[in-house]
């Protein structure tokens, strides 16, 4: 990693703005390589970095598996309700690009959510090219008709307002009103409306899997931090 200015690694991780830390380095809380540095110029790598004592977290990049409950928006935007940051380290807002969701889940869903502060990230892995799987368990209030397999699969269901039909998807119906839907997407609300224009309004949505990452050993509302892919 490149050498940066230590008040821009100190901006840049969350611990404040630059002028703090000048603050910072003269009360001796920030450490390159075990030696106290006062000037805030000097650059160092973020690795070789200690702040009170501790390394920065997740230098190259934060990438955290999360599940997503129910209740909780995906906005930063406080006048939307409670959001999905109310339950992450408040540290990772104040990074530099804050941390961010991949993509969204409605309000009501549950399941897989991703988030980082490394913008190309999301450009990757919210674009339908890169081809990224999203499987979501789907629960109806109705019947589903074996028709709809080969209509979702088709990819000529053009929902109300777009003006392209949504690519082909995967489904899987389990029972008369539950089914497994895989797709490589993400149109706004784009399940539910796949579902509702067919007459089976969803009542329960759950994102099972995103690409390689599921949330099956990890309780709701919790998180954890995964190895950042070379991007």
């Amino acid at each position: 990693m490149q050498p940066r200015r230590l008040d821009q690694i100190f901006s840049r991780y969350g611990y404040g703005s630059r002028s703090e830390a000048k603050h910072w380095a003269r009360a001796g809380r920030i450490t390159v390589k075990g030696e106290v540095v006062k000037d805030t110029a000097e650059k160092a790598d973020p690795f070789d970095v200690l702040i009170d004592g501790k390394p920065i977290e997740a230098p190259d990049g934060l990438l955290v598996l999360f599940h997503k409950p129910a209740g909780y928006v995906c906005s930063h935007d406080t006048r939307e309700g409670a959001n999905i940051y109310d339950l992450l380290p408040k540290q990772w807002l104040q990074r530099n690009p804050p941390v961010t969701s991949i993509g969204r889940l409605d309000k009501d869903t549950t399941g897989v959510l991703l988030l980082t502060d490394l913008g190309e990230l999301v450009q990757r892995w919210t674009s339908p090219k890169h081809k990224v799987s999203k499987v979501y368990d789907v629960t109806v209030d109705g019947t589903l008709k074996p028709e709809l397999v080969d209509l979702f699969a088709a990819g000529t269901l053009q929902l109300e307002d777009e003006d392209k039909p949504c690519l082909p998807a995967k489904l899987e119906i389990l029972s008369p009103n539950t089914a497994r839907l895989e797709l490589i997407e993400g149109k706004y609300h784009q399940v539910k409306r796949m579902f509702g224009s067919q007459g089976c309004p969803v009542t329960k949505l759950h994102r099972s899997r995103f690409g390689d990452y599921t949330v099956d050993d990890l309780a709701i509302g919790q998180w954890r931090m995964v190895a950042t892919p070379a991007i």
